[in-house]
């Protein structure tokens, strides 16, 4: 089965249309039958993610380092849940356990998380979707200052061009899945009964 990597806000005092946006793309990822692989906490959006995702039948897999257990509410309900040294062992087994990146609102965590595998991807190191879904402009501020860097040469055009904007679920994973094959059916595979 095919994972998509969400990357959203732990902080549990946020707007709870944020709530309800992680509620819905965790929804859709199980409805699209994708698994999800998150940052492994079950509070905020990360744990709304987590938790519909899980509702509709997809796999979980959460990762998470052992200093973060408390802070963020391990998410002792994912069907795998990974307790790791560092956080750079965090996001590189949770880069392993991917086929896809999908970025929520969320703080500093986030935006270094997505801007690392966006970096990666515009290098030509991986080939994996990286996915902003931005419906209400949180991210607005942070566009205006990349098509900034750009025109003072500090940005290439191709790099920012790779990062696929989504305004809605929908749109977002249009993206992923016109990035990701589809997993083969069970009669492809010869496990049909």
């Amino acid at each position: 089965m095919s994972a998509i990597c969400v990357y959203c806000a732990s902080s549990e005092t946020i707007d709870p249309a944020y709530l309800a946006l992680a509620t819905e793309v965790g929804t859709r990822l199980a409805k699209e039958g994708y698994g999800l692989v998150s940052g492994g906490g079950r509070v905020s959006m990360m744990g709304a993610v987590a938790r519909a995702a899980r509702a509709g039948g997809a796999h979980t897999v959460g990762v998470i380092p052992q200093h973060l257990v408390g802070y963020e509410m391990a998410d002792g309900d994912a069907d795998e849940l990974l307790v790791v040294d560092t956080m750079r062992e965090r996001k590189l087994v949770m880069e392993s356990r991917a086929d896809g990146f999908l970025a929520l609102p969320g703080g500093i965590g986030t935006l270094e998380e997505l801007f690392e595998m966006w970096t990666s991807l515009s290098l030509t190191m991986h080939a994996m979707p990286v996915v902003v879904l931005d419906p209400d402009g949180f991210y607005e501020p942070l566009w205006a200052w990349l098509d900034d860097l750009v025109a003072r040469g500090f940005v290439r055009q191709a790099a920012l061009d790779v990062l696929v904007r989504a305004r809605s679920v929908d749109e977002a994973f249009a993206a992923l899945s016109a990035a990701i094959p589809p997993a083969p059916s069970p009669a492809d595979t010869g496990l049909a009964p």
